[in-house]
């Protein structure tokens, strides 16, 4: 095998003792390995083995992730970039990573618990789902901060003049109620963060972004095998352990970048009559393919309810969709709204 890369790792481990390790990549006739091996002094202590197989982007997944684990427990590297992607943030998002962390460090749970009150009644009036209001990383920021006047809120990060308007007023009178210790601007943030620690929580983010990179590789191969097989939603949605709206949010992406899903869509079409096929088509001629809503009443009439509910109305005008678009490239539009 030969060794393509390779990077000493230590950490500092017990009674000041410094403990080191290697991360290696090693080929041999088109497979790939991925090791870690611990070292105690001058003798190996353990060898690991993270990743064999033939793809390169499974295993730079595997890599990134067991890395950003190594690296939340404390491992520095020899050799800088060993995530091998642009890795620089700006000092405006350094900022906001670390109003992040200390939110999380040091929030409010009594505060943060009727934020999350406040949102799902709000989610419920409006027909909005709770996320579109605000993030749980947002909610958590204006627990801990404590926000009084407008101007404060728009201190923080995911604060905009668009949502402070609508509920500003809703948030700063719960925030308005607690105690608060601390003052604007958030610039004292830097001097009470410990930075080895800070550091460590910025690993364990990658750890869980990488480690969603990685399910999602695994799952599009899944699904490209399972539709090459033949095999129709309902035995793709065994197969992966997800839902059919992310069976179908995958088998779009995999259509965008050109890989074959037309077996699933004639599966699941294959009882469609050819006069509603026409009238779908037609209405994605008129109306475009941005938004699937106008396009279901064009197609179905606008008082159209059927007893069994629109979700496979719905999905069955995805998959019709992903065949428009493709006779239709000059009119690709990313957007998915209902």
């Amino acid at each position: 095998m030969q060794i393509v890369f390779m990077n000493r790792l230590s950490r500092m481990s017990g009674a000041n003792q410094e403990v080191f390790a290697q991360l290696w990549i090693g080929e041999e006739e088109g497979l790939w390995r991925l090791g870690w091996r611990d070292f105690s002094g001058e003798q190996e202590a353990g060898d690991s083995l993270w990743y064999e197989g033939s793809s390169w982007n499974e295993m730079l997944c595997v890599y990134r992730h067991e890395l950003a684990m190594k690296m939340g427990e404390g491992y520095r590297p020899l050799i800088d970039g060993g995530f091998h992607e642009e890795d620089q943030h700006s000092s405006r998002s350094q900022e906001q990573l670390r109003l992040q962390y200390y939110s999380e460090q040091f929030g409010n749970d009594a505060v943060y618990e009727e934020l999350c009150s406040w949102r799902r009644g709000k989610a419920s009036s409006e027909r909005k789902a709770p996320y579109l209001l605000a993030s749980n990383r947002l909610l958590r920021m204006i627990s801990t901060f404590l926000p009084r006047t407008s101007e404060e809120l728009l201190q923080l990060p995911g604060v905009g003049e668009g949502k402070a308007s609508q509920y500003g007023e809703d948030w700063l009178s719960i925030t308005s109620a607690a105690p608060r210790e601390h003052h604007f601007p958030l610039s004292w943030v830097n001097d009470v963060i410990d930075e080895e620690s800070f550091m460590s929580w910025q690993y364990k983010q990658k750890e869980l972004k990488y480690r969603r990179q990685l399910e999602r590789l695994r799952l599009r191969r899944v699904l490209l095998q399972g539709i090459e097989e033949g095999q129709d939603m309902a035995q793709l949605t065994v197969l992966s352990g997800v839902s059919r709206r992310e069976v179908l949010e995958v088998a779009e992406e995999l259509e965008k970048e050109g890989y074959p899903v037309e077996k699933l869509i004639a599966l699941e079409l294959r009882e469609v009559t050819s006069e509603e096929l026409n009238q779908v088509w037609t209405a994605f001629e008129l109306i475009g393919d941005s938004f699937l809503k106008p396009v279901l009443f064009k197609a179905y009439g606008e008082d159209f309810a059927p007893a069994e509910g629109l979700d496979r109305y719905y999905e069955r005008l995805r998959l019709i969709r992903l065949r428009f678009r493709r006779e239709h490239p000059g009119t690709l539009n990313a957007a998915n709204g209902l």
